[in-house]
Formats: structure tokens, sequence, C-alpha cells
């Protein structure tokens, strides 16, 4: 049993919580990904990404952006490990990894917006 050297005991039972605290290098990783849907427009690709899945050019028309700046937005998710692009020909489809954190992150932007997901109706 690890013991911490805390300056006070207030009887809230802080050693039992400090067992379960994740690793540094892991809330590193959620910080990263945090910062990457701190930006409106990558929020707004992901939300659209939650729902469908599509390419550059439907992505760019209904955010109303450049193809290179969308696909500059795309490269970022798809770092962050959030977003999947899969080729078919020359196209580029993109749409929201089927991971755990990813799937949680498509519940939680719906729930914060208050809707009901689209393909789910």
């Amino acid at each position: 049993m690890e013991h911490y050297n805390l300056p006070h005991n207030h009887g809230q039972n802080i050693n039992r919580v400090l067992k379960k605290m994740p690793l540094t290098e892991d809330f590193k990783d959620i910080s990263f990904l945090f910062q990457q849907l701190g930006d409106p427009t990558r929020l707004r690709i992901l939300w659209l990404l939650c729902h469908c899945e599509e390419c550059v050019c439907n992505i760019a028309a209904a955010v109303d952006m450049s193809a290179p700046a969308v696909s500059h937005h795309l490269h970022v998710l798809k770092k962050s490990g959030i977003i999947t692009g899969r080729r078919d020909g020359k196209e580029v489809y993109y749409s929201l990894a089927d991971t755990p954190q990813a799937k949680q992150l498509h519940k939680s932007i719906d729930a914060l917006f208050k809707i009901s997901c689209p393909t789910n109706l």
C-alpha cells in the first residue's frame, strides 16, 4: 500500500482517491485531446463526423472553408486518434474513429449540444 506524505489530514480519505489517479503521461494525452477540441472549427468538423462519413470537399462546403484548411484540421483530429480516414479511389472519407474514447466524445458532444444523435432518429 502506497502512502502519500500529505501535510494535512481532513478526513476525506484522499489516499484512496490518489491510488486511482492516472499517470501524469495520461493527463498529458487527455490535455492534448482537449486542446484539439478547443478550436471551434475542429469541433464543428468533429460534430459532423460523429454523425456521418464525409469527404474533404463536402466537409469544406458544410463548414464554409477551403479544402486545404479543412485538410489541416482533419490532420490534427486524425493525429489525436479521434477520427479515421478510408481511401476509396482518389477520395478519402473521414469518420469518427471506432474507439471507446471517440464514442464517448460523440455522446458528450451530443449531450452538450442537447441533441439526440441525428443518425439515431
